[in-house]
């Protein structure tokens, strides 16, 4: 599985950006998908993810209430839609594919990951 996420870029504190992530290679329609993000100096952490199940979102309590994640099935893609973006959002996110249809909150959960896109909020 490939996964190319674009939309990644330079905001200021306040703005909005909107992440949009490809799978292609394998069928992942059964899998959960998720994003994570890293900054430098700092782990690997959970953003937000979407399950297979109902399609019910789960989200980091940093993020929660200014992060969506929505899938379209038929595109094979997910998105990450950013609003009310922080300076401490600044990071690399990644997309990623759960090795079940649910999303755990651990990188271990996850099979495939995209190369990532960069996410720089100033202030």
């Amino acid at each position: 599985v490939q996964l190319q996420a674009s939309g990644g870029g330079l905001v200021q504190a306040g703005g909005s950006l909107r992440l949009s992530c490809v799978a292609s290679g394998r069928a992942v329609s059964n899998n959960g998908m998720a994003w994570f993000r890293q900054d430098a100096g700092k782990e690997r952490e959970f953003v937000g993810g979407i399950n297979r199940i109902s399609s019910t979102t789960f989200y980091a309590d940093s993020v929660k209430g200014r992060f969506t994640v929505s899938r379209d099935y038929a595109k094979n893609t997910v998105y990450l839609q950013m609003n009310s973006l922080e300076p401490e959002d600044t990071a690399v996110y990644y997309c990623v594919v759960s090795r079940t249809p649910y999303i755990p909150k651990h990188t271990g959960g996850y099979t495939y990951w995209g190369r990532g896109t960069q996410v720089t909020v100033s202030s």
